[in-house]
């Protein structure tokens, strides 16, 4: 009986070992990824430009730079500025520029804020104060330029401001459209893009810098193209409550169970502008989280002038073909260890016969 109970412990034994041992593995594979991952999105944090493009060969490339602006507005004042339009294709583009309201509508169905550009409110009237400079050296509302192949072209705007604006945060895109009279190419898709360039603007008199925080939550799981994935992440739901914009902030942090750092926040992950009438999902994820692992999780939010909320929790990343596998382990060794205890039984009785 001690032999066969040697056994047992031996077997048991080995197979804590091999799991805490791939973890090990795993654990540092995932953690020389971070590194990796960490490098590129340093090196492509000084990207400012955007560009649409369609199909494998590039039938429409266009881009925009900057695609941000932020501006101090006061009333009966004329803002001067331009940004540019680069045609990266091999033929020449027509495109028209415009202004559109840059806002967002709360919807019953996902209960989520959707972006929009046509619904307007009083945090948009700057739309109506926007020109652009066409090619006779005319301020209009709708002028059309034409960008030669690999050339850039720069587009002047203007912001005449009215004698009473209202306060706080004014919000509006500046689209750059392409168009042809042929909307197709050879291939029957559509060549149209459209960048744009997002202004922020406030305006003078009293600001309200407020934002709420709800279902903040870490998962262990995420959803890649209709695929669930073991892959950490966390979330939270910022309502802006103010009249201004402002920008939340959420950081994630995941430690192994002897405090080892394998993932943190960096970059402009976990960051996303919120702006007055509206609200965002603030979210992070650890892309290279490995195949199975014991993590501590941390998740820290910040919206507005509001103090941090912060969240932990253990997540432990185990896949099924793991579970099915020590299930079956499991099962193994009760059904060993039953068989075992009936024999002696059966050897007692024979004795006591």
């Amino acid at each position: 009986m001690k032999k066969q109970v040697s056994r047992i412990s031996f077997l048991l034994a080995s197979i804590v070992f091999c799991l805490v041992s791939l973890v090990g593995v795993n654990s540092v594979y995932a953690d020389e990824e971070t590194e990796s991952q960490q490098a590129t999105q340093e090196s492509n944090a000084d990207n400012t430009t955007e560009s649409e493009e369609v199909g494998d060969d590039v039938a429409t490339s266009i881009s925009i730079s900057p695609v941000s602006k932020v501006l101090e507005l006061e009333p009966s004042k004329t803002y001067d500025d331009f940004f540019k339009i680069t045609n990266n294709g091999k033929a020449p583009l027509n495109f028209e520029a415009y202004a559109s309201p840059y806002s967002y509508t709360y919807s019953e169905e996902s209960e989520e804020y959707q972006l929009g550009f046509s619904k307007e409110n009083s945090y948009t009237q700057i739309t109506r104060w926007i020109t652009f400079c066409d090619q006779d050296g005319n301020y209009v509302t709708n002028p059309k330029f034409v960008a030669p192949a690999g050339e850039t072209v720069e587009v002047h705007y203007r912001i005449t401001t009215p004698s009473s604006i209202p306060a706080g945060g004014q919000y509006a895109v500046l689209f750059a459209h392409t168009f042809s009279d042929d909307t197709e190419d050879v291939s029957g898709i559509k060549t149209e893009a459209s960048p744009g360039l997002v202004v922020y603007g406030r305006s003078a008199g009293d600001t309200i810098v407020k934002g709420t925080v709800s279902d903040s939550a870490i998962h262990k799981t995420l959803t890649v193209d209709g695929n669930t994935k073991n892959i950490i992440n966390a979330s939270s739901k910022v309502v802006n409550e103010g009249n201004v914009d402002f920008m939340a902030i959420g950081s994630m942090k995941v430690t192994g169970i002897f405090g080892r750092t394998y993932y943190e926040t960096t970059g402009n992950n976990g960051k996303v502008s919120v702006i007055p009438e509206s609200g965002a999902v603030v979210s992070d994820q650890w892309d290279d989280t490995p195949y199975f692992g014991l993590f501590n999780v941390s998740w820290t939010i910040t919206a507005a002038e509001g103090e941090p909320e912060t969240i932990t929790a253990t997540v432990l990343i185990l896949p099924v073909p793991i579970i099915i596998l020590m299930i079956l382990l499991l099962t193994i060794i009760i059904i060993w260890i039953i068989i075992v205890v009936r024999k002696r039984k059966e050897r007692r009785s024979r004795f006591m016969v």
